[in-house]
């Protein structure tokens, strides 16, 4: 044993109440015996007091107030009731115990590729279709646990915006900081933004790799047909999700000069979004608003969770060393007390 660990038991903290109310207790029906103890401290009292009443202290008479060291015959019970009570508290067994959980996951690879055409302006959603996705997005990211998510961006050409990263803060200001004036070619590159994507997911060594495609429009720009950059992220084992977002048809763009709402025409090419979904093994989703593209992130998100491991490791330590170390030194203190003077002051 330790010097510290001597030190310990000699030590009162073992009988501060405060110090009992932090443990848990292995036999807590134990503790039931504590009001025992002195219970039957008193009826072995009143059992003396019945057969011999002379000599008890609690009699009327003039013995303690002649004599008020005979008061003293009470220290080799103290310590007698003292030993049980320790005894009694070591039988239940007073423990602490310390619960350590780890969480860790594999993760998944996730490439989000959003269109950011003029098209996006349109206000079919609010306050447009590009601001909705954005929230959305921004939802989605803050939503995921020990995930790597990347960012591209597109319009007439495709730029990559983040590279695959856990650091969710600094992705989630950079996607609320995406505009239309980021990019100076117009029309909508699909095929370079899903190669752009790819390159970017090209050497993770990931389970599982994901690619988002959210666009409004039809492959207009870019010198990559769609098809096959979907071919290329199917052979590197890449899922892609795709999603139409907003209305074919007329949708309202801003107001004239009257004030009154202006329509345009609105058309989106569902069909290669379809196919580039089937080649890349996911699913194909059409938003016609906000709350749309809302469920929709959120049906990826369950379809795509990564399996959270968990470690749990709990240590015991047991106290009731302690507790029976005291119980011991107050009972050799009363087996040394019983027979000394103690029991003798009214004698003198």
């Amino acid at each position: 044993m330790s010097a510290n660990s001597i030190a310990d038991f000699f030590s009162l903290y073992w009988f501060w109440p405060n110090t009992l109310q932090t443990f848990d207790w292995e036999n807590l029906w134990a503790l039931h015996l504590l009001w025992a103890v002195p219970l039957m401290l008193i009826l072995r009292k009143f059992t003396k007091f019945l057969k011999n009443p002379v000599l008890e202290l609690s009699l009327p008479g003039s013995v303690s107030q002649s004599n008020p060291w005979t008061y003293l015959r009470l220290v080799p019970g103290l310590f007698f009731m003292l030993a049980l009570l320790m005894m009694v508290i070591a039988l239940a067994r007073p423990q602490r115990t310390n619960e350590r959980v780890e969480q860790f996951t594999e993760g998944i690879d996730i490439m989000l590729v959003m269109d950011i055409s003029e098209s996006m302006d349109l206000q079919d959603f609010q306050p447009n279709r590009l601001e909705a996705a954005k929230e959305t997005a921004v939802d989605f990211i803050n939503g995921r646990f020990g995930d790597r998510i990347g960012m591209v961006i597109f319009s007439g050409e495709a730029y990559s915006l983040a590279p695959l990263t856990t650091d969710y803060a600094l992705l989630t200001d950079l996607v609320k900081d995406i505009s239309f004036n980021m990019m100076d070619a117009k029309g909508t590159a699909i095929g370079s933004a899903l190669a752009s994507g790819t390159n970017r997911m090209r050497e993770s060594d990931s389970s599982s790799k994901v690619m988002i495609l959210l666009s409004d429009g039809e492959n207009n720009a870019g010198n990559i047909d769609p098809v096959y950059a979907a071919q290329l992220a199917a052979a590197l084992d890449i899922k892609i999700y795709t999603i139409a977002v907003g209305k074919d048809g007329p949708v309202p763009y801003g107001t004239d000069f009257f004030g009154r709402p202006q329509m345009i025409e609105s058309y989106l090419d569902e069909t290669t979004l379809r196919e580039i979904a089937e080649i890349g093994g996911g699913r194909f989703f059409r938003a016609s608003d906000g709350n749309a593209l809302e469920q929709i992130f959120d049906q990826i998100d369950a379809m795509e969770k990564a399996e959270i491991l968990e470690n749990r490791y709990k240590e015991t330590v047991d106290y009731y060393r302690a507790y029976m170390f005291w119980g011991l030194v107050f009972f050799f203190v009363w087996l040394g007390l019983k027979s000394t003077f103690f029991n003798n002051f009214l004698l003198d």
